[in-house]
Order: C-alpha cells, then structure tokens, then sequence
C-alpha cells in the first residue's frame, strides 16, 4: 500500500518561454553560436552613441540571450545631473555579468584606510576613475582584492537579501557599466559590472555549483557554490563555454528525471529553477555625454553613481548613513573638479574621501596622519567653508534650496567617521547617533578657520591660550577637536533620559552636541575642560571635570556621567552654585529667542523639503491661494512682531 504524498498537489516549476518572437514550436534553452554575434558586433561598434571599447562590445553581444535583437536595437538615454547616460537594453546570460566591484549601500559598514586600524583584508577599494575615452569605470586596485571584496558583497546579499526566483524569471532589470582593471593578474582585464540588482544576481546564482571540470580541478566532494571571482577568472569564450554546458546539463536532467516520484519532481524542479534562473533583463552603459564637453568622461564615474543613487532601487533602499556617504563622495569629487580645494587639491580630496591610505596625503598638508582626530576636523573644516562656489555645489548635491548649516552634517559625519570605521558596530552606533543630532554651530560657516596639526600637549596648550584671548578661529578648532575626541570616545552622547537623574534632577541641555560645544566653548572653565579632555583622550585616560576651580578627576564617572555634566553646565555654567531649576527673566529670554530661532530654521528646512519632493514628483502646478494663503500671513505677522522687539538693520 503506497502513501499519498503531501505534495501531490503542487503543480511543477516550469521552464519559462523567454523568446521574443515566435513561440509555437516548443522551448528550449538553447546557447546561440559566436557566428550569431557578428553583426551585433558590427553595429555597437558603428553606432555614435556607443563610447566602449571593442571588448566591452563583444561581451554585451557574447552575454545577449538573442544578440540578433541588439541588431538595429533602440539606444535610451537617461539623464543625470552632470550630462547624459547612453543605455541599451536587452535579456543576457547570468553568469555573463559581475557583480559590483563597490557596494554603495553599504558605505557606512566598511572599513576604511583611512582609518590606522583597519585591516587590509576588509578594507574599501579605491574609488573607481575615468577612462580617458570611452564609457568605462576603471579600477586600480589589485585584482585579487577586488575579487574577495566582491565575493565578500555577494555573499553578503545572499544572506541578507534573497530573493526569489527560480519558479519566475528575473523581470526588474538590472544595470551594468563596463569596468576595466589596471592591475589584472592572470585574469581578464575587462567584465561587465553591476550596478544595480546585486541581489537579485546572487540569488540567481545561489544554488549553482562550481563545475569542477570548468573551473578548477578540486578533489572536494561537495563543489563550491559559484561566486563571482570562479567566473571572473575565466576568458570570456570559456565563461560562455560554461554557460552552455550548464544550460545543457539542466536540460539532460529534466529529460532524465522521469515518472511521478518525489525524487524526480525535485530534480526536474531544480533543473528548472536554474535554466529560469539563467537569464536576467539588463540595461548596459554604453556611452556618457557630459553638459560640459571640456570635461570628456571626466565625470563619467560620478554620472554613473548619481544614476544609481536616484533610481528606483526597489526593495532595498538606501540607508541614509550609506546615501550621504555617496552624496559626501559626489560633493568632494565636485569640488575637486571646480577646482575649490586649492594648491594642495589632490591632498585634500584623497585625505577627505579616506578610500586610500592618507598618510603622505595628510604629511603634505602638514598634518600628523596618526591622529584620527585631526583628519575628522579637517572634513568639517573643509566642508564648512563660505566659498560662494563650495556652497552652490553642495546645496546641487543635497538638493537644497538654500543651504543651512545643518544640511552639511550628514556628508561631514560619514566622511569623518571613516576614520573610526574599524570600531564594533556596538561601539560606532552611539558615536554616529550623537553626531547626526546636530554636530554643527554657525559660527563655523561665519568665520575663517584652518586646521593646525594639534599632535602634542604643547600644541593643544597653545591653542587653549590663543582662544582664551579671543581668536576665534583657534577657539573654533579647539571646539571641534574636543568634539569629535569626546563624541568618538563615547563622553558626549546624545541627550539621554536619565541625564537629569544623574545630576540630581536640574534640567540639562537636551540640544545636539554641536550646541552643546558651541555653548560650553564660550565659558574659560570650558575651554579648559576641553582641552584638558583632549590630551588626555589621547593618552588614553579618562577627561577631568572642572571644580572649585580647577580641573579633578572622578574615578566613578562613565562616559554618560560625564556627557550628562557637559549639558548640565552647558545650560547653567561650571559653577555649583549657579545650578537653578528656576532660570532668571534674563535666561529665559534667551532661551525663548534661541527656541523661535531654531523653529525658523526647523520651517526652512520643512519647506526645502516640500521643494525637492515636488521637484522629484516632477510637479509644477502652483499651489493655490487658498491653500497657502494663512502661510503667507503668519510669515507677515511674525516678521512685524520681531520688528518691534529690535533694532533696525544696519544700513
């Protein structure tokens, strides 16, 4: 008596029909002979809008499903912010394509040279660069780590973002640029990288095997599961090859898998799985035509990214830290470009985006490259200069009306903190939560300043005297050194609850820990405190507190007894006795004009915001009367009411 399987009733994956044309006679995956490419070829090569190089050519038409319908094939152009993208768009073989060489959306989880601790085996490539003539990312790295960095990424994806396919075909497109290395080894020089749709490739190719006899020779009894660099060392004749014996095996299975039993469903199932699996809908970069002919493809590497950045990207969107880690990148590139970084611009621009090893960048600014501290500051520095040019680049990049000094934050705050990326995640989470609650003040943008190398007590000693006599520059380099010393080191977080509990329940300042710098830095017993906090940091100890008038140690502090002091005194000095829970008339006249000014600074930013979503929904009808009307007469009454209460404009 035989057992009714529970699974009798599924109906069995099929294999999809992916040809364009006539499908009456049955389907089978059917790897198309090189012959087929030749007029393919012919017309990439002849087309003008088509800017790559006679390799980048024969892989679209070697990886094409059908490369008779890239023949006299419709070339798109996408518009981005720098010029024009040419695509061309067609259903190619799987294992034709590779994975990107630089995952974007996860910017702020690598490691970075920045950084002295990161480890070499972890740490983010190079940014890729132009190449002198045609549409192609180059890379410079070697080429064996560039392969683990994109098996690192593919089997990142696997995990954390599978998606199904296999009884589907593959239909969102997915995007690729050609690339080429500089440093290949004994492997091609050239592939087609991915762009966009890394998951969707991994979990294409997650359940094929490495073909022993294909690949490598291997006594193991399991093969390896296929990942990038087993392909990407092949020749492109012999990663095709690959293909077509895979396709054929697939084929074999389901011929051979006869009869009802569970055993021969799941072969024909799994065969299935793989041939739809296959192939996916691509779009390739083929050519760039940049708004600014002087600048060639110059640009062509940030066009590609700014495509990327702004497209539909589905179901994994960017996090923000990874977005204003590509937005800070676009930002230092264009001002590199513009030419805003002065004399020493190449310095400036590798010691900022902190890809590559900074440490002769840093030594050629005369800047001591062990102290992670100093490049963070530099980044603000730079960032927050008042150049008319700097400003309109970045308010372009982050889309902004008018720019604020809060916008700045987010870029300055993943470029920095890639000087701290080798910390656990457990560790880097606060530091990063406490900057992004505001790590700016004004008077950053408002005035001059420069970084010195503070690399030593004496220095630091120096400029504490120096703001003591009221530079404010020097006053202002002391405060963002303390800052990022403080906030990196976990002494000043963001506001937490227990904070007024620790210090005997009297109201601390709960503002962001630029603020809080900015208001402590103004007090003697501050500039002290911060200073002191400096070296001190550095050697590794524990930061004094400032009482009876000097600077002691408290040995049960934690970093949050200490970050819930600084706000304390933020709001009410460094003086015990000056501790109120009932403010004077004068205080809290301050704080009132402080809260209407942030309010006015909160409402800019809200409508820079309804400005850019109406820009990227492409509206343009104007909002009427009605609706905007009260707006309008609130702004009225307010500007009469502050009138009232101050002086003239100076004229």
């Amino acid at each position: 008596m035989s057992t009714i399987d529970e699974h009798d009733d599924i109906e069995g994956i099929e294999v999809i029909d992916i040809r364009s044309g006539d499908r009456s006679t049955p389907f089978e995956h059917r790897v198309e002979p090189v012959s087929k490419t030749t007029k393919a070829i012919q017309f990439l090569e002849n087309h003008p809008d088509v800017q790559i190089s006679h390799a980048a050519v024969r892989r679209i038409a070697f990886g094409a499903v059908e490369p008779g319908l890239l023949e006299g094939a419709r070339l798109e152009r996408h518009r981005v912010e720098t010029g024009w993208l040419s695509v061309i768009s067609y259903r190619a073989y799987t294992l034709l394509l590779s994975p990107a060489i630089e995952n974007d959306r996860l910017l702020d989880e690598a490691h970075y040279a920045a950084d002295p601790d990161t480890s070499a085996n972890l740490r983010v490539l190079s940014m890729p660069t132009a190449h002198d003539t045609d549409a192609t990312l180059v890379y410079a790295d070697a080429m064996d780590d560039l392969l683990a960095a994109i098996d690192r990424a593919s089997k990142g994806v696997r995990k954390n973002n599978p998606q199904e396919v296999g009884r589907r075909i593959v239909e969102r497109p997915l995007t690729a640029v050609p690339a080429t290395f500089l440093n290949p080894g004994r492997h091609p020089d050239d592939d087609l990288s991915l762009v966009d749709g890394n998951s969707r490739w991994a979990s294409c190719t997650a359940d094929i095997k490495v073909p022993a006899s294909s690949i490598r020779p291997t006594n193991a009894k399991d093969p390896d599961s296929l990942l990038p660099s087993h392909l990407m060392r092949l020749p492109l004749a012999e990663r095709r090859d690959l293909v077509r014996e895979i396709v054929k095996t697939a084929h074999r299975d389901i011929s051979a898998a006869t009869g009802t039993s569970r055993a021969a469903r799941a072969k024909r199932d799994q065969a299935a799985r793989l041939l739809n699996a296959m192939t996916v809908p691509v779009q390739v970069i083929v050519g760039y035509t940049d708004d600014n002919p002087t600048m060639g493809m110059g640009r062509f590497p940030v066009a590609v990214r700014s495509l990327l950045m702004r497209m539909n990207i589905g179901v994994k969107e960017f996090k923000e830290p990874s977005k204003n880690g590509v937005t800070a990148e676009e930002i230092v590139t264009a001002l590199f470009d513009a030419g805003e970084f002065g004399d020493n611009a190449q310095a400036v621009r590798d010691v900022l985006l902190g890809r590559a090893d900074v440490t002769d960048a840093m030594k050629s600014l005369s800047l001591n490259p062990a102290f992670r501290d100093l490049r963070f500051t530099l980044v603000v520095q730079q960032l927050t200069r008042k150049e008319p040019r700097l400003n309109e680049v970045m308010a372009a990049k982050l889309d902004k009306h008018r720019l604020q000094v809060t916008h700045r934050s987010g870029p300055i705050v993943e470029l920095g903190l890639r000087s701290y990326s080798s910390l656990p995640k457990e560790k880097l989470a606060p530091v990063r939560t406490a900057l992004d609650t505001g790590c700016l003040w004004q008077a950053l943008t408002d005035y001059e300043w420069s970084v010195e190398n503070i690399d030593n007590d004496q220095a630091v000693d120096d400029l504490l005297e120096r703001a003591d006599n009221g530079d404010i520059p020097a006053r202002l380099l002391l405060g963002v050194l303390a800052m990022v010393t403080l906030v990196t080191s976990g002494y000043l977080l963001a506001p937490g609850g227990s904070a007024e509990q620790i210090v005997g329940n009297i109201k601390v300042m709960r503002a962001g820990v630029g603020t809080v710098i900015k208001t402590i830095l103004d007090t003697k017993e501050g500039r002290q405190v911060f200073a002191d906090a400096i070296k001190r940091i550095r050697a590794g100890l524990r930061p004094r507190w400032w009482a009876d008038g000097h600077l002691v140690e408290r040995d049960g502090w934690k970093g949050s007894d200490f970050n819930a002091h600084l706000r304390l005194a933020a709001n009410h000095g460094f003086n015990p006795e000056g501790y109120q829970n009932d403010p004077t008339a004068t205080e809290l006249e301050d704080k009132a004009l402080t809260a209407f000014q942030t309010s006015l600074t909160a409402a800019a930013t809200d409508l820079d915001d309804l400005i850019a979503l109406r820009k990227m929904n492409g509206t343009t009808t104007e909002l009427s009367w009605t609706v905007v009307e009260p707006s309008f007469k609130q702004l009225s009454f307010i500007g009469n009411d502050l009138a009232r209460i101050s002086e003239g404009e100076p004229r």
